[in-house]
């Protein structure tokens, strides 16, 4: 169970975005996090404050949506992306600490097909089939399991076929409630989100389209600095990447 204690307004930047946090402590850093880590970072926050004694708040939101709020100079301390293409156009406007990038974990695209579901789904081509209505997914300019998404049905060949089926959300975190409220036949999102859910959960084959490294970077703008490399070296080096690879991630050097 996880059991979500408190919630913060961190700025008319961030007012869309759900904050999370745990105990209160001495030292406090606001991590901007991709929705693909809601869940595995409702872990990784109390294990990194049980650790450091530093306390994070965490305000989730698409990878697109995260940047601008970066450039906009939003008050965020680390930027755990889902990609690496934003960060890198950060770290070209120089808005970027120097040497602080790192892909920290590569994601998963999963198929996820909810128990309520009534098509038949075993492999990412039965989207084409007439019995699949609705397949949701997160908004290709914004998140990069959708982008990734559309790759693999492009691949596959069946993209014509299931265009007019999509139905689009924010981000994969929102896209996976059309599954859960019945509302999708499928649902393409991280597999670190579906591994769990009741229903079936599919792989997509990493070849079908452009591989899901996410890297992190604190913004030049950090107001905790400290902070934040002690949260960046706790997922580089620290039990955070035991946690990521358990959670549906792939980390160097864990299998």
């Amino acid at each position: 169970m996880v059991l979500f204690t408190r919630r913060r307004v961190l700025g008319s930047a961030l007012s869309a975005l759900p904050a999370i946090g745990w105990t209160a402590s001495r030292r406090e850093l606001v991590v901007g996090a991709a929705s693909n880590l809601t869940a595995v970072f409702q872990t990784i926050g109390p294990a990194f404050e049980s650790a450091t004694g530093i306390h994070p708040v965490f305000s989730f939101g698409s990878t697109a949506q995260l940047a601008q709020q970066i450039a906009e100079r939003a008050p965020i301390d680390l930027f755990a992306a889902a990609d690496t293409s934003h960060i890198a156009d950060l770290d070209r406007r120089g808005m970027l600490a120097t040497g602080s990038r790192a892909v920290y974990a590569t994601g998963i695209l999963a198929l996820w097909i909810p128990s309520s579901s009534r098509a038949k789904i075993g492999r990412i081509e039965d989207l084409a089939k007439a019995d699949v209505q609705i397949v949701a997914a997160a908004k290709p300019e914004l998140a990069p399991y959708g982008l990734a998404a559309v790759e693999a049905m492009r691949k596959v060949g069946i993209w014509e076929a299931v265009k007019p089926k999509m139905v689009y959300a924010p981000n994969v975190s929102m896209v996976q409630q059309y599954g859960v409220s019945g509302n999708a036949d499928a649902v393409f999102t991280a597999f670190s989100l579906a591994r769990n859910a009741l229903g079936t959960t599919l792989q997509i084959d990493a070849r079908l389209h452009h591989r899901l490294d996410q890297e992190l970077a604190i913004p030049a703008s950090a107001a905790n600095m400290e902070s934040a490399r002690e949260f960046r070296k706790f997922l580089l080096q620290g039990g955070g990447r035991r946690i990521l690879a358990d959670s549906g991630y792939l980390v160097p050097g864990i299998r």
